[in-house]
This record gives C-alpha cells, sequence and structure tokens, in this order.
C-alpha cells in the first residue's frame, strides 16, 4: 500500500510517539525492575499471554469476521502506549515503573507481536498477506526498529542535556495526540465505505476489551499482592494499548487498512474509558493488600 497514510502519516505518528517516551526515559528506568520486580513480571504475563488469550475468547465469542479477528488480536499483540504515563499520573499510579513497563514491553513486543499475529492469520485465514506468509519477522522487525530507534534517540538526547528533554516533553506528547489522532481519521476515510459495518463488529470487541484489559491489570497484581500504586500503573500500561503501532503493523506492512479499524476504534474509546477506570481505581481496594496497611499493635 502507497498511500500517504501508510508511507509517510503512520511512520511520523509512530516515531513521534516514541520519541516522547525516549524523551522521558533514563537508564535508571531500565535497572527500576529489581525494586519492582513481581509487579514486572505479573505484567509482563498480562500482556505477552494473558491479554492475547483474552481477546483470542472475545473474537470468537462475538463470531468476528476473520480481517476485524486479526485486527483484534494485532491490537491484544501491541505494547503499552505512551498515554498511559499520564494517565498513571493523573489517577495515584506509580510513574516510575509505568515508565519502565513501557520501555520493557517495547522491546519483548519485537519477540511476541510477530508470533501471535502470524498464529492469528494461520487460524483465522483472512486472505491478507504478502503470498499468504503473514507478518514476516524481517518486516516486523523493520517496523519495530521504527519503534525502538527514536526512543532511544530520545534517551541520548535527554543524556546530552535533561533540560531540553523536560522543555520538550509536554509539546512532544500534545504532537503525538494530534498525529495519532490524523492517523486515525485517515483510517477511517479510507475504509468510509465499510466503516458503519466495522463500527457495527469491532465497536463492542473493542470497548469490552478496553474493559477487560484495565481490569486484569490492576485486579492480576493485586492478588498477587502487589501495590496499589503499581496496579494501577499496570493496569494503565495493560490497558492502553499503543494502537500505533498495531496500525502500522496493518496498514504499513501488511497493507490491509481493514485490520487497522480495531485498533482505530480502540484509540478513540480507550481514552474515556481508561479515565474513567482511573477514577473507580483511586475509591476501590484501599485497604488491600496487606502490606500497604497500617500495622497493628
Amino acid at each position: 500500500m502507497d498511500s500517504p497514510l501508510a508511507t509517510v502519516l503512520l511512520p511520523l505518528a509512530l516515531a513521534i510517539i516514541m520519541f516522547g517516551l525516549g524523551l522521558s526515559l533514563t537508564a535508571d528506568d531500565f535497572r527500576r525492575v529489581r525494586r519492582h520486580p513481581r509487579a514486572v513480571v505479573v505484567a509482563l504475563f498480562c500482556q505477552a499471554l494473558l491479554l492475547p488469550a483474552v481477546c483470542f475468547g472475545l473474537v470468537i465469542a462475538f463470531d468476528l469476521s476473520p480481517v476485524l479477528a486479526v485486527g483484534m488480536m494485532l491490537l491484544a499483540a501491541s505494547p503499552g502506549g505512551t498515554t498511559a504515563n499520564l494517565f498513571s499520573h493523573l489517577f495515584g499510579g506509580d510513574v516510575a515503573l509505568n515508565v519502565t513497563l513501557t520501555a520493557i514491553n517495547a522491546v519483548v513486543a519485537v519477540v511476541t507481536l510477530p508470533i501471535i499475529t502470524n498464529l492469528a492469520l494461520l487460524h483465522f485465514e483472512p486472505g491478507i498477506g504478502q503470498d499468504g506468509v503473514g507478518l514476516q519477522f524481517g518486516k516486523a522487525l523493520q517496523v519495530l526498529a521504527l519503534v525502538l530507534a527514536p526512543v532511544v534517540i530520545g534517551l541520548l538526547v535527554r543524556r546530552r542535556s535533561e533540560e531540553f528533554a523536560r522543555r520538550m516533553d509536554r509539546p512532544v506528547r500534545h504532537l503525538s495526540v494530534v498525529v495519532l489522532v490524523a492517523v486515525i481519521i485517515g483510517a477511517v476515510v479510507a475504509e468510509r465505505n465499510n466503516i458503519a459495518d466495522y463500527l457495527v463488529d469491532a465497536g463492542p470487541v473493542a470497548l469490552l476489551f478496553c474493559v477487560l484489559s484495565l481490569a486484569t491489570g490492576y485486579f492480576v497484581p493485586r492478588l498477587a499482592r502487589v501495590g496499589k500504586r503499581q496496579a494501577i500503573a499496570c493496569s494503565m500500561e495493560i490497558g492502553v494499548h499503543n494502537s500505533a503501532v498495531a496500525m502500522t503493523l496493518a496498514i504499513s506492512v501488511l497493507g490491509s487498512v481493514g485490520l487497522a479499524v480495531p485498533s482505530a476504534v480502540y484509540g478513540v474509546l480507550a481514552y474515556p474509558v481508561a479515565a474513567l477506570a482511573g477514577l473507580l481505581m483511586t475509591r476501590v481496594g484501599n485497604r488491600r493488600p496487606t502490606e500497604e496497611a497500617a500495622p497493628v499493635g
């Protein structure tokens, strides 16, 4: 697909978003895994294994078309988005842990995303992909290099001038939102003849998946006795997927705007749902688990 959406706008959106993430990172963020190992392991388990399984159950239960089913699985396999850091900050989450999870998820997705997407392509057989081979690992690496390279550049910029990185953080975040909205609009316009049917079919599944992602990201860590602030960070990281990554792979690599529709729908729904979930999480479970309770006696 050689449209401006596939060749210019999507890669640009992804690069800006990931550069913004890099500006917020330091080397200490990767070392912080030792401080909250349980939270990191639980969050990665939810992201890499549990959520794809939940999404697979949803698309089977709702009997989605093969194209939308694979699009949902592609979304489920995508890492968390940088907006998760903002939501974590707004609702009292451990932002440092959230940034750490975002960085680690971006690296882990290099392996997990092509595997999950190809399994979905084989299972649902939507007739998409180059010569039927689906998402080739090398092509996925090209896109994910586009994910990681701006992060590294952002890291280097911050290391060279932390003050400049702090000044640029908010403008880059705002630009990321503007470009992502433009990408979503572009995908909707490209599929305008089918968008009504897609919204009817994909909308309920995308909404339910968003709710389940946020709930899983909060309650599974809490059941594993992870602190509340860390659980909120996990919820936002797991619940606010990087729809730009999924859309880039769908359109630029697999050549299908239809595959990108679930991610576009999700990108519209995720923000208000995450805000509502954040309000609920700040008001429940204040006395659990026991490590957060005041010692007795």
